[in-house]
């Protein structure tokens, strides 16, 4: 029944609705309102939803019962039903009251952004803690929403076998059921988080890592397929990679780097979905380096690098290194966009996810951070020790060597963390040694 219940129809028209007020965040301004509302857009197009025509109301005040006031909801209720739509789609969070009231006075399905984009994110879930992430979410949406959603609340139940006596309501009786369902997804999924942070534990004792993260729809699954030379899902949709997919970067260079891609970012991230948003990117707090991706397409691309950071704040990540990459230069209309925005961010890189030259210059720079972060080691090691010279050769990056008469002479870089396994640090050369003069 909760299924039944929550789940969104793909079938008619969906009117969106919106409201400009000074005391609501993310639609104090006309300008924030209209943008918000194509996001929407978006959202019902990745649903396979055809959005209808939008409205929205100037306001100095949020009315409690409706947002907008009934005589407006039910003006906008009317041109809805002329135009076919069976559904209306509220760019912002409403209450369990709300959706009832609104239900109401129109008798149309009433949504919510935060249904949508739950929707979207059961949608497109894949690995099984991604999925038990969005549940909970999910549930936890649902749980103060009951009288909102159900139809059968006036329904009493009792007698033999009712929990909490006879006559209980049927609201109760769901509300337990919620919650007991939440707290079992939450026991499931602290079982997967102790087996995740040992995978962690893991890749950061065998690998360094980058992972791309930015606005969704900013094209990171593409740059992930063009770096890594691998076939991840590309769709021009929002949310189309919920869950992290880590790829080899590079297999000639040791240890291995990896790239982890992971859910893109949004703004005006409904509350009941920031926790369960935030577990999702859990990977980006293991990357080494962050690649922040960025569509410079978008005429909106600096608001989207400023979700982008509050979020890394938000999460805990913004002081690791970042490298921001704007991607689709290729759509741009304005050839002069690209050297305005080298000269805003010089460190950047401006890009094409389909230009070869630029995802080989991106992949080297990467590929160049790491290795450039690894120590240098002179080592000298006899003939007799084969051991140590095959950890030298499958462990480390050889920069240099020569054969000596009594052993093999080796220049390499190597991180800290996997040169205190290899168990050479007896063949370190003093800095004076007579031996570095000879690959000089």
């Amino acid at each position: 029944m909760l299924d039944n219940e929550f789940h969104i129809s793909r079938e008619g028209k969906a009117t969106l609705v919106s409201m400009i007020c000074p005391k609501f965040e993310h639609h104090q301004t006309e300008e924030e309102s209209l943008y918000s509302l194509r996001e929407l857009r978006e959202l019902l197009r990745t649903l396979n939803i055809e959005a209808g025509e939008q409205y929205f109301q100037s306001r100095k005040s949020i009315d409690p019962a409706t947002i907008l006031g009934s005589g407006k909801i039910i003006e906008i209720a009317e041109l809805a039903k002329a135009e076919g739509s069976k559904v209306l789609v509220f760019d912002f969070e409403l209450t369990s009251s709300q959706i009832r009231n609104i239900k109401k006075i129109t008798n149309l399905s009433v949504i919510d952004r935060c249904h949508i984009i739950l929707e979207i994110f059961a949608q497109n879930a894949r690995t099984k803690d991604a999925k038990i992430q969005i549940e909970i979410a999910r549930l936890q949406y649902i749980l103060p929403r009951l009288s909102g959603f159900w139809s059968h609340l006036g329904r009493q139940r009792g007698g033999v076998g009712v929990k909490g006596g006879e006559g209980e309501q049927q609201i109760e009786l769901d509300r337990r059921i919620i919650r007991d369902r939440i707290e079992y997804y939450k026991r499931e999924l602290k079982d997967i988080a102790k087996s995740r942070e040992q995978q962690r534990k893991k890749r950061k004792n065998e690998a360094v890592t980058a992972a791309l993260v930015g606005y969704t729809n900013a094209g990171k699954s593409s740059l992930m397929n063009r770096l890594c030379k691998v076939d991840i899902l590309e769709k021009n949709m929002l949310f189309a990679t919920l869950d992290s997919t880590y790829r080899t970067l590079n297999p000639d260079t040791k240890p291995n780097m990896l790239l982890i891609d992971t859910v893109g970012f949004i703004s005006n991230l409904p509350n009941t979905l920031i926790d369960g948003f935030k577990t999702t990117l859990e990977s980006a707090l293991e990357a080494d380096l962050l690649l922040i991706v960025c569509d410079i397409s978008d005429p909106n691309y600096e608001l989207h690098l400023k979700v982008t950071q509050d979020v890394l704040k938000d999460i805990g990540v913004h002081g690791k290194d970042q490298l921001i990459v704007f991607n689709k230069k290729d759509l741009l209309k304005d050839p002069l966009k690209t050297q305005i925005i080298k000269r805003k961010h010089p460190n950047s890189f401006v890009i094409s996810s389909f230009d070869k030259v630029d995802i080989d210059n991106l992949r080297t720079h990467v590929i160049n951070y790491f290795l450039n972060k690894q120590e240098h080691y002179d080592i000298f090691i006899p003939y007799e020790d084969g051991e140590a010279h095959s950890m030298v050769l499958s462990k480390s990056n050889v920069m240099a060597q020569k054969n000596h008469e009594t052993g093999i002479f080796y220049r390499i870089r190597v991180p800290d963390f996997i040169f205190g396994k290899m168990a050479i640090k007896k063949y370190i050369l003093a800095p004076d040694h007579p031996l570095h003069q000879e690959l000089k």
